[in-house]
Protein backbone atom coordinates (compact mmCIF):
# COMPACT_ATOMS: atom_id res chain seq x y z
CA UNK A 1 0.00 0.00 0.00
CA UNK A 2 1.35 3.21 -0.78
CA UNK A 3 2.21 5.98 2.05
CA UNK A 4 1.00 9.41 1.64
CA UNK A 5 1.47 12.22 3.66
CA UNK A 6 -0.10 15.79 4.60
CA UNK A 7 0.99 19.23 2.48
CA UNK A 8 1.27 21.81 5.46
CA UNK A 9 3.37 24.58 4.32
CA UNK A 10 2.21 27.36 2.53
CA UNK A 11 4.84 27.58 -0.20
CA UNK A 12 3.49 24.27 -1.10
CA UNK A 13 0.51 24.89 -1.61
CA UNK A 14 1.48 27.82 -3.52
CA UNK A 15 3.73 25.89 -5.43
CA UNK A 16 0.67 23.59 -6.40
CA UNK A 17 -1.88 26.50 -7.24
CA UNK A 18 1.10 28.49 -9.20
CA UNK A 19 2.73 25.65 -11.62
CA UNK A 20 -0.18 22.41 -11.35
CA UNK A 21 -2.96 21.91 -13.13
CA UNK A 22 -6.57 22.31 -11.78
CA UNK A 23 -9.88 20.74 -12.52
CA UNK A 24 -13.37 21.58 -11.32
CA UNK A 25 -16.71 19.71 -10.82
CA UNK A 26 -19.67 21.14 -8.91
CA UNK A 27 -18.39 20.12 -4.97
CA UNK A 28 -14.71 19.85 -5.39
CA UNK A 29 -11.68 21.57 -7.12
CA UNK A 30 -8.21 19.64 -7.45
CA UNK A 31 -4.63 20.72 -8.27
CA UNK A 32 -2.33 18.22 -9.48
CA UNK A 33 1.30 18.60 -9.79
CA UNK A 34 4.00 15.94 -10.08
CA UNK A 35 6.39 15.95 -7.12
CA UNK A 36 10.43 14.31 -7.29
CA UNK A 37 9.66 11.80 -4.19
CA UNK A 38 7.75 8.15 -4.65
CA UNK A 39 4.83 9.61 -2.24
CA UNK A 40 1.53 11.16 -2.56
CA UNK A 41 1.15 14.42 -0.61
CA UNK A 42 -2.25 15.73 0.20
CA UNK A 43 -3.34 19.21 0.85
CA UNK A 44 -7.25 20.29 1.95
CA UNK A 45 -8.76 23.78 1.95
CA UNK A 46 -12.22 24.65 3.57
CA UNK A 47 -12.66 28.19 3.29
CA UNK A 48 -14.83 29.88 6.07
CA UNK A 49 -16.92 30.76 3.23
CA UNK A 50 -18.01 27.25 3.11
CA UNK A 51 -19.44 27.27 7.24
CA UNK A 52 -18.43 27.39 10.38
CA UNK A 53 -15.08 25.38 11.98
CA UNK A 54 -17.81 22.04 12.61
CA UNK A 55 -18.86 22.12 9.28
CA UNK A 56 -15.28 22.81 7.64
CA UNK A 57 -13.52 20.32 9.91
CA UNK A 58 -16.22 17.29 8.99
CA UNK A 59 -15.93 18.33 5.15
CA UNK A 60 -12.53 17.91 5.91
CA UNK A 61 -12.38 14.44 7.59
CA UNK A 62 -14.75 13.35 4.58
CA UNK A 63 -12.19 14.30 1.64
CA UNK A 64 -9.18 12.97 3.58
CA UNK A 65 -11.05 9.94 4.36
CA UNK A 66 -12.26 9.54 1.35
CA UNK A 67 -8.82 9.47 -0.38
CA UNK A 68 -7.13 7.32 1.89
CA UNK A 69 -9.83 4.46 0.68
CA UNK A 70 -8.78 5.57 -2.46
CA UNK A 71 -5.14 5.91 -2.36
CA UNK A 72 -4.27 2.55 -3.83
CA UNK A 73 -5.65 3.51 -7.16
CA UNK A 74 -4.05 6.96 -7.30
CA UNK A 75 -0.57 7.64 -9.23
CA UNK A 76 2.46 7.56 -6.66
CA UNK A 77 4.56 10.99 -7.05
CA UNK A 78 2.10 13.73 -7.18
CA UNK A 79 1.31 16.62 -4.90
CA UNK A 80 -2.36 17.12 -4.82
CA UNK A 81 -4.76 19.97 -3.13
CA UNK A 82 -8.23 19.63 -2.74
CA UNK A 83 -10.51 22.76 -2.38
CA UNK A 84 -13.81 22.59 -0.87
CA UNK A 85 -16.46 24.83 -2.51
CA UNK A 86 -19.01 26.21 -0.70
CA UNK A 87 -21.89 24.08 -2.60
CA UNK A 88 -20.23 21.06 -0.76
CA UNK A 89 -21.61 22.23 3.00
CA UNK A 90 -24.42 19.60 3.25
CA UNK A 91 -23.22 17.07 1.01
CA UNK A 92 -22.63 12.96 2.11
CA UNK A 93 -19.50 10.80 2.23
CA UNK A 94 -20.83 8.87 -1.31
CA UNK A 95 -21.11 12.18 -2.76
CA UNK A 96 -17.47 13.67 -1.47
CA UNK A 97 -16.27 10.22 -2.88
CA UNK A 98 -17.67 10.66 -6.39
CA UNK A 99 -16.55 14.13 -6.40
CA UNK A 100 -13.29 13.04 -5.52
CA UNK A 101 -13.05 10.43 -7.77
CA UNK A 102 -14.53 12.20 -10.78
CA UNK A 103 -11.65 14.51 -10.56
CA UNK A 104 -8.98 12.09 -10.45
CA UNK A 105 -10.55 10.25 -13.64
CA UNK A 106 -10.40 13.96 -15.18
CA UNK A 107 -6.50 14.43 -14.27
CA UNK A 108 -6.24 10.67 -15.77
CA UNK A 109 -4.07 10.24 -12.30
CA UNK A 110 -6.30 7.17 -11.64
CA UNK A 111 -5.19 3.29 -12.06
CA UNK A 112 -8.05 1.14 -13.45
Amino acid sequence: MKYSESLKKNRDFQNVYRMGKSYANKYLVMYVLENQTGKNRIGISVSKKVGNSVIRHHLTRLIRESYRLHEDIFHSGLDIVVIARSTARSISYREVESALLHLGGLHKILNR
